[in-house]
């Protein structure tokens, strides 16, 4: 994780940052998902409300320059700019950058238990009376399913800067609950 490259969305009158976003994020999800090794992590330095409008890729530099090299951003070069690759400056801790996933509807959860028949009427009812709904106030990018053809939030969350580094691989989304990422 000695290199890192960034991302920013261009101001545009037509689109939303939010919106090229989570576009962007879409089309790095595939080439990460495509190179399956797990060895490129995400961040968000303007992460705030918002997750901003700067996307940051961290990693080593043969693994980045690999990565840029298969312009897996084809289509938005007028709405992002790109860094090249470059050395992490100092480094003020570490930290992960997760996802977070937020069970939003007893209901829903409970329709879809009966509808795929693992609970009863009944028992689905009775779960129900039990059951709160979670919510959350994370930054999230709004993103579709290419399987299901479904819209889903993908809340994001960076965790508490620590000072040493763990070590390990990310999702195909660039996150992880326990590897960190440099912070500076």
């Amino acid at each position: 994780m000695d290199n890192y490259q960034e991302i920013r969305i261009l101001p545009n009158p037509e689109f939303q940052e939010p919106m090229l976003m989570a576009a962007l994020f879409a089309k790095l999800h595939l080439a990460l998902a495509a190179r399956k090794n797990g060895d490129v992590g995400i961040s968000f330095p303007e992460y705030g409300k918002t997750l901003g409008g700067v996307l940051r890729l961290h990693g080593c530099q043969a693994v980045l320059e690999a990565l840029d090299a298969t312009h897996w951003y084809a289509g938005f070069k007028d709405y992002c700019a790109l860094t090249a690759v470059v050395s992490v400056p100092t480094v003020i801790g570490w930290r992960t950058v997760n996802r977070v996933q937020v069970k939003s509807s007893a209901e829903r959860l409970m329709r879809r238990s009966v509808r795929k028949g693992w609970l009863t009427e009944e028992e689905a009812e009775q779960r129900l009376a039990q059951m709160h709904t979670q919510s959350t106030n994370l930054p999230f990018l709004q993103l579709k399913s290419l399987s299901t053809e479904q819209h889903f939030r993908l809340f994001i969350c960076h965790g508490e800067l620590q000072t040493s580094q763990v070590l390990g691989g990310f999702s195909s989304y660039g996150l992880s609950a326990s590897t960190t990422i440099p912070w500076f």
